[in-house]
């Protein structure tokens, strides 16, 4: 079997007023995806998820313009010598860094899909898995920064749906989010979870000032206080009290996860299977973090793909975390582009879909009444 196409898609959709959540990093006004399919001489078509980057158009230009012809006529089952091949021609060369890292993603995403769909198996069989439960927390793109009333009705109706854990956004000041948190914790009692994700928005003072009432709320742990280059924050922070720090989603191959792990700040690990190198270097990664008795709690992206890719791997190695479950209130990409891949079941657990590769078909006409839109997401 050889490689005969690679091609980026880049797709985009206007928030509608009314749904549009403000977080540490900004208000929505769009959400953006990079699909990336791939064909073979034999007629599979295996499909992956690469992250936009805040820049979409750009990761697809990667894709289509150098990449694709880096591994055209390659064996799409041997999944480490594409990667390697990308790797060694565009990250550790010339500086490309994260954008080739997340373009490097969604084509390995691919292969493993269609390495599922040659022998009809789902991917987490064949990375030695079985359709396992993986708890899930509520917060994937919502629990934003609200009134700590609404805060708290919403999050308890994740609760009444079966949710044992929840992911609040914080970030915004200290006494607010420390509000914020108070009223969640009320409402949903002792037995909840509650996870708090500052989207890199803290300072060192911030933390101090917020910890001792994250350490009195029982706060599961405290997300991206800081941005990823920020060692000596995080060094500084994780002194500052009990409450154990979270990171990962930004962080690119198993080399930077090699001194997360190394400088012991951080306690629970969070890469994007769609940023970090995909599956092949996401099982790299979950072997770090297993040596080190850290569980792997993934990062998940804009569509259907990297939901069912993420589950996958969630069901397949021995330091499972929790899976990030996007509730959003208006999201098509999770919902149109292939199906929602996962249901919560009574114990606010999912399991990964159970058909070949990813295990679920995807609507390309969907994809073309989708196209590119310009401009930031975030604002």
């Amino acid at each position: 079997m050889r490689i005969t196409s690679v091609q980026a898609m880049p797709v985009s959709y206007r928030v509608p007023e009314g749904r549009q959540v403000t977080l540490g990093i900004g208000r929505t006004i769009k959400r953006d995806a990079v699909l990336v399919k791939v064909e073979t001489d034999e007629g599979i078509v295996g499909w992956g998820e690469a992250h936009h980057g805040r820049c979409p158009g750009a990761i697809a230009r990667l894709i289509d313009t150098t990449i694709r012809e880096l591994i055209t006529g390659m064996d799409p089952l041997d999944v480490v010598a594409v990667w390697d091949r990308v790797y060694r021609m565009q990250l550790a060369s010339h500086g490309m860094g994260a954008a080739a890292a997340m373009a490097l993603s969604g084509i390995d995403i691919a292969l493993w899909d269609i390495r599922g769909k040659a022998c009809r198996w789902p991917i987490y069989r064949l990375l030695g898995g079985g359709r396992n439960h993986v708890p899930a927390y509520a917060g994937g793109i919502s629990l934003g920064w609200q009134d700590p009333t609404a805060l708290a009705e919403e999050a308890q109706g994740y609760v009444e749906q079966g949710y044992r854990a929840i992911k609040l956004r914080v970030g915004d000041t200290p006494k607010r989010d420390i509000a914020r948190v108070r009223a969640v914790r009320s409402a949903v009692g002792e037995d909840i979870d509650i996870l708090v994700d500052a989207n890199t928005s803290y300072t060192t003072d911030d933390v101090r000032r917020v910890m001792p009432a994250y350490e009195e709320f029982a706060i599961g742990w405290l997300e991206e206080p800081f941005p990823p280059h920020d060692h000596r924050s995080y060094a500084s922070a994780a002194a500052l009290g009990s409450v154990p720090l979270a990171a990962g989603e930004n962080h690119y191959t198993r080399f930077e996860f090699t001194r997360l792990i190394e400088d012991g700040a951080v306690h629970f690990a969070q890469p994007d299977i769609s940023k970090a190198g995909g599956i092949t270097e996401t099982l790299r990664i979950a072997a770090q973090t297993s040596a080190w008795k850290i569980s792997l709690n993934p990062h998940t992206s804009a569509t259907g793909i990297n939901m069912a890719v993420t589950l996958h791997v969630l069901a397949a190695i021995d330091n499972p975390g929790y899976f990030e479950a996007d509730v959003a209130n208006h999201n098509p990409f999770r919902d149109e582009v292939g199906g929602k891949p996962y249901e919560l079941d009574s114990n606010g657990c999912v399991q990964p879909p159970s058909g070949p590769g990813l295990g679920i078909e995807i609507d390309e006409e969907f994809i073309r009444a989708h196209p590119l839109i310009e401009g930031p997401c975030y604002v």
